[in-house]
Formats: structure tokens, sequence, C-alpha cells
């Protein structure tokens, strides 16, 4: 009898290298990169969607806990590590979902996703 997947080849998900999330941030509006199956990521996405905006998530391995977001948020040449999940808007680094959640009962987050083109209000 065969299996409906095939457990014993090659990994089914492969995390995201960095130069593909690096590659990501600068395409998109809105990037969230997290851990996968992490139930902050999914915390983050829903606030972002209850704002009308779909943001692309990159996936990180298990393992990874921080990312290096220097060449991704544009403060210069040194990496810098951010904890996991991160937010970009508009190709700047954000921060964590506690970031997030500031800017937003600030009412700072929705002129910022205009900027950055992700809502069209």
């Amino acid at each position: 009898m065969q299996r409906a997947f095939p457990f014993n080849q090659t990994k089914i998900w492969d995390p995201m290298p960095p130069e593909e999330i690096t590659k990501a941030v600068m395409e998109n509006p809105v990037v969230v990169v997290g851990r996968r199956g992490c139930c902050l990521v999914h915390v983050v996405r829903r606030l972002l969607q209850g704002q009308g905006v779909n943001p692309t998530v990159c996936e990180v391995g298990d393992e990874d806990t921080e990312v290096a977001v220097g060449d991704c948020s544009g403060e210069g040449e040194e990496k810098q590590k951010q904890k996991l999940p991160a937010v970009f808007i508009g190709g700047r680094l954000v921060g964590g979902l506690d970031q997030l959640m500031a800017v937003h009962i600030s009412g700072e987050l929705v002129p910022i996703l205009r900027d950055a083109g992700a809502l069209w209000l």
C-alpha cells in the first residue's frame, strides 16, 4: 500500500534563505518574517488583514529565533538581529508584534501602510 505523503524522501518544506527574504522585503509592501507555525505570526497576519492588508509571510527554520535585518531595513551596512516575528512595511523594519501593536494603538499604522502602498485609501 502506498502512503499519501512520501515521508522517507526529501523534506517537503524548506525554509527561505536570507537572500530570498531580503528580495521579498524589497519587492512587497508588507512582509512578515517568522518561524513556521508560530502563533505570533498568525496574530500579526490577522491584525494586518483586519486593516485591509494582505502581508507576504516568509517562514524561516524552526531553530531560528532571530533574523539578520541589516540589509533589509535600510539602516546601513551593519547587520542587526531582530527577534521573530519581524514586520517590514515599505522595506523598513517596524519591529515585532509589540512594536506593531504600539504603532496600531497610537493610530500611526494606517498612514504608514498607505505610504508604503499597501492600502488604497
